[in-house]
């Protein structure tokens, strides 16, 4: 799609573009990221505002995942990932001691690029952190929650007469929309989406488009995209990343019509990429 209808499309999409004026519930200062001696992430600084869509774009190997997974400690289990800066949810530094990341992630849900159900039924799929996390006190409530979730995720009126068939004999979309119920039945306050309609067909990913919209009302939501596109269609705001640096950041509107660096504007006219 070109730079013109790009700019069309934010133009048009007054629903999507309506901009929240509130606190930000994501603050990053200064974060570098080093796998081993190689640096990822240089002096990353980036407020990311509560119930509101950003969208992190860029080129292949800018760091974007990689700045995603600095957001729920999901480098810690990469060995040689070392992460310095200060990330701060709500106020609370997430890298501190005493911060215990099966809560974090409880709490800042992720979503990841290709639909991964665990081998389980519908039901138990969704189910599962709401047991390990104790969220339930009977059996009617779990399955209130479950229902809920599905519901939610778009899901409920397709599955709900096989709830104990495999999650995984679903289609990608429906797969998809179900890792979505399973992050939501915990209720996080964040979202994390790593490319999460990369491996959909255009009918799935409208579907997953339409949900993000939805859930915004509810969650904080981050999505890494390649597609400029998307970033368009779901986001209120952008960062535009390049060779490990954040260039630019803003509202989606501004951003893709008036880029103040000109590596943004090159790679949203697509002469970088």
């Amino acid at each position: 799609m070109s730079f013109q209808l790009i700019e069309r499309q934010i133009l048009t999409s007054g629903k999507r573009q309506d901009i929240p004026e509130q606190p930000p519930v994501i603050s990053t200062r200064d974060v570098d990221v080093y796998y081993a001696d190689k640096k990822a992430l240089d002096k990353i600084t980036l407020d990311i505002p509560a119930n509101a869509v950003m969208s992190l774009i860029g080129p292949s190997g800018c760091g974007k995942t990689t700045f995603l997974r600095c957001l729920n400690r999901m480098n810690d289990l990469i060995d040689i990932c070392r992460v310095e800066g200060d990330i701060r949810i709500d106020g609370q530094d997430i890298y501190a001691p005493e911060v215990n990341t099966v809560s974090l992630r409880a709490h800042v849900g992720m979503v990841f690029q290709r639909p991964n159900p665990f081998p389980k039924s519908i039901f138990e799929n969704v189910a599962y952190g709401l047991r390990i996390h104790g969220l339930t006190s009977s059996k009617s409530e779990l399955a209130d929650r479950v229902e809920d979730s599905l519901k939610r995720a778009g899901l409920w009126e397709e599955v709900k007469d096989r709830l104990d068939e495999p999650g995984t004999g679903l289609s990608g979309g429906q797969q998809q929309r179900l890792c979505i119920a399973r992050t939501i039945a915990v209720q996080p306050k964040i979202i994390l989406m790593d490319e999460p309609c990369s491996a959909l067909d255009p009918i799935a990913t409208a579907k997953i488009e339409e949900l993000i919209d939805e859930m915004r009302a509810n969650f904080t939501i981050i999505i890494v995209t390649h597609s400029m596109q998307q970033a368009a269609r779901v986001s209120q705001h952008t960062a535009f990343f390049h060779m490990g640096k954040l260039v630019e950041q803003g509202e989606t509107r501004q951003i893709f019509t008036s880029p103040q660096d000109e590596r943004t504007e090159s790679y949203i006219t697509g002469r970088i990429g």
